[in-house]
């Protein structure tokens, strides 16, 4: 049985304890505030998945346990990541999960992170979990199938109001209340719903057609003396391989759209997430042939399940490639970090891999 350590007992930290119990393995949840400490035991463990369980542990920070974990998870504000995933790694931890983003649009410290997990071989991933559910893995194999012809393009959109978050956060009290609203913390539409450059990644990736090189992007902020972030992020890609495509976010379209769409010379494939409650798409046609559509079902806390499940495997495999590696997480906040640079200067930004994962990278 693992021991895990989740810092943060926000959603995302609750989803991911919840996640961890249903895997058979020990929990403790350690939290910076003491409210949030109650609020998980008393209110939001136990609605959301009908009691609460006596064998997760909950913790301050001057009295966490520290070096007997043998995984930690990180589902904090991304301005905390890097310094706690430093931390995890020190302590002696051999596999992190860091919610997405993995940081913060300045890319501080996370080269020296990356540095770090490879000294110590340790299994790092990021909380992308859209690109390990079951629509996005029948797409896969499809993809896999070659079938499909010459790429034209790639388009993912992930637009989605902001208030189904405050709605699993009722005590804040909007954006101002959180990183959410701030753009250099990590918020905003292109740091929240970064999903979708991760999800464009993943399946040029599994195109075979390539790492993204140029960025052009717009970004619609809203500031004033409360808020300063993106509500609209519109990105313009472009690989080493030609491949060229668009990615949209924002945190203002209601009901939400989210979906990535290959479109090919013989016909497209199309992945949709919630086309009705609990339910994706996965959804493809060639040669003019009837559309195949395969449904699947699932609730909030399965996606979870899902992503402790693919950690499982790949930790006890010795082949296994994950697409929520570290890598392809650090390889998302460069698109994103390229974004922000893009806006702010009007310019198209190019990637230097070779510079690491830093702001160094990024040149126009």
């Amino acid at each position: 049985m693992y021991k895990v350590k989740v810092y943060g007992a926000g959603s995302i930290g609750n989803h991911l304890a919840n996640a961890a119990r249903h895997m058979g393995w020990s929990v403790d949840i350690c939290d910076l505030d003491a409210n949030a400490l109650k609020r998980t035991k008393n209110e939001i463990y136990p609605q959301r998945y009908g009691s609460w369980d006596d064998e997760i542990g909950l913790y301050l920070p001057e009295n966490e346990p520290k070096g007997i974990y043998d995984m930690v998870f990180i589902g904090t504000p991304p301005d905390s990541h890097m310094e706690l995933a430093i931390s995890a790694i020190n302590e002696g931890a051999k596999t992190l999960l860091v919610e997405k983003p993995v940081c913060t649009p300045n890319l501080n410290k996370a080269q020296e992170f990356y540095d770090l997990v490879q000294e110590k071989k340790i299994n790092a991933f990021v909380g992308y979990d859209h690109v390990v559910a079951d629509a996005t893995k029948i797409i896969d194999q499809r993809l896999s199938e070659k079938k499909y012809g010459k790429v034209e393009t790639l388009d993912v959109e992930f637009r989605e109001h902001w208030g189904g978050i405050f709605g699993a956060h009722p005590w804040l009290e909007g954006p101002w209340d959180t990183y959410l609203g701030f753009w250099e913390k990590g918020g905003g539409a292109a740091g929240e719903h970064s999903h979708a450059v991760n999800l464009w990644q993943h399946f040029a990736n599994e195109l075979q057609l390539g790492r993204v090189i140029e960025v052009s992007a717009s970004l619609d902020f809203v500031k004033n003396n409360q808020v300063s972030y993106d509500k609209l992020a519109l990105f313009n890609l472009k690989t080493d391989k030609g491949l060229l495509g668009r990615v949209v976010q924002d945190v203002v379209t209601k009901p939400h759209k989210k979906f990535a769409r290959v479109q090919t010379d013989k016909g497209f494939l199309e992945w949709q997430c919630g086309v009705k409650q609990g339910t994706d798409l996965a959804m493809w046609s060639f040669e003019n042939q009837e559309n195949q559509e395969h449904f699947v079902t699932k609730t909030r806390p399965d996606d979870f399940i899902a992503e402790l499940k693919h950690i499982k495997s790949v930790i006890e495999s010795d082949d296994l490639i994950s697409p929520i590696s570290i890598e392809r997480g650090l390889d998302t906040m460069l698109v994103v970090a390229a974004a922000h640079k893009s806006a702010l200067l009007g310019k198209r930004i190019n990637i230097d891999y070779s510079k690491g994962y830093t702001e160094e990278a990024l040149k126009f």
